[in-house]
């Protein structure tokens, strides 16, 4: 399963390493969710600054957060769906805050890679649907999280 996966490091922060683990942990995510082959997705490392913008100005919460999602597949009012045989799968953009994701590898006392792993998966697993709204819903998610990351070995140290 490969993926197309477009990286945007607005932080400059990241190394090669870092962005192929997210290439590796989502091409494993969506060999398990059986996506379609080059389907797209773009990862976007941001401040905490850039996305507490993107919060406010989406989600309507004057907040940093570690990763938001905007699903492309989700239509909204007086969308069209586009079908063609030839056009790949667009899923859409994960948007991660590259300081929550150390802030937050330091007080769950792991890695900064596996947290980056984990807000990844996080973010590709609600552009394919899953949702943590309802405690079902948020059970099924956070195992699935769970059963993915320890299967690809991205357990918590």
């Amino acid at each position: 399963m490969t993926l197309s996966i477009d990286f945007i490091d607005e932080t400059e922060q990241l190394s090669e390493r870092d962005t192929e683990l997210i290439q590796g942990i989502l091409n494993f995510a969506a060999n398990k969710e059986e996506v379609e082959e080059n389907s797209e997705v773009s990862v976007t490392f941001v401040s905490n600054e850039r996305i507490r913008e993107i919060n406010r100005e989406y989600r309507h919460k004057d907040q940093p957060t570690d990763v938001i999602s905007f699903a492309l597949e989700e239509l909204g009012e007086d969308e069209i769906e586009v079908i063609g045989g030839d056009i790949p799968r667009l899923l859409g953009d994960i948007i991660i805050s590259v300081e929550r994701a150390k802030e937050q590898a330091e007080e769950y006392n792991h890695s900064f890679s596996r947290e980056l792993g984990f807000l990844s998966l996080h973010g590709f697993l609600h552009l394919l649907g899953y949702d943590h709204i309802e405690e079902e819903d948020e059970k099924k998610m956070f195992q699935r999280q769970k059963d993915i990351l320890d299967e690809y070995g991205l357990t918590r140290e």
